[in-house]
């Protein structure tokens, strides 16, 4: 058997889901997922889509996904492509699942003229420090992740404090 790489298309937000809920699971957050197919299909096959995906399928079973979209970079005023999340499903670990949606996505950043691609990676999760290294990834020093969500948003914009008050 082998692995098969293809964009995702309306009808697979059920198996997104299912995986994106796995993924939630490994990254010991199983209740933080409140996306529904529904929403999957808006943002990423909608009118105004701005979310893509590919799907690995193993024997006609969708066994890993690769959600990205595209950044920018003001330094090389080129776009970037933004790995949100990557998943293989833990039957197909190590079976070059990974590095086959890896590789799609090194397509489409080329065919997109991408100057890079990025993700993040949680602190612990060695096994996959480990896979990007070996695919010649390297982690960018220097910079940290920084996030406002959900209420902080809000206040911000309508308040122009943050949700602290600090």
């Amino acid at each position: 058997m082998s692995v098969a790489v293809r964009a995702a298309v309306p009808g697979d937000e059920g198996d997104i889901l299912r995986m994106i809920r796995a993924l939630a699971d490994f990254e010991r957050e199983p209740d933080a997922v409140v996306a529904t197919e529904t929403m999957l299909t808006e943002n990423l096959f909608g009118e105004s889509a701005h979310v893509h995906a590919h799907i690995a399928e193993w024997d006609g079973r969708a066994v890993g996904l690769a959600l990205w979209f595209l950044n920018y970079s003001t330094w090389t005023g080129r776009p970037g492509l933004y790995l949100e999340d990557l998943f293989v499903d833990p039957t197909t670990r190590k079976s070059g699942v990974a590095k086959a949606l890896m590789v799609a996505l090194a397509e489409e950043a080329m065919a997109r003229g991408c100057a890079r691609m990025d993700w993040a990676v949680l602190d612990w999760n060695t096994e996959a420090m480990k896979f990007y290294e070996r695919i010649g990834a390297k982690r960018h020093e220097g910079w940290q992740p920084w996030r406002v969500e959900g209420e902080g948003i809000a206040k911000l914009a309508l308040t122009g404090q943050p949700l602290t008050g600090k």
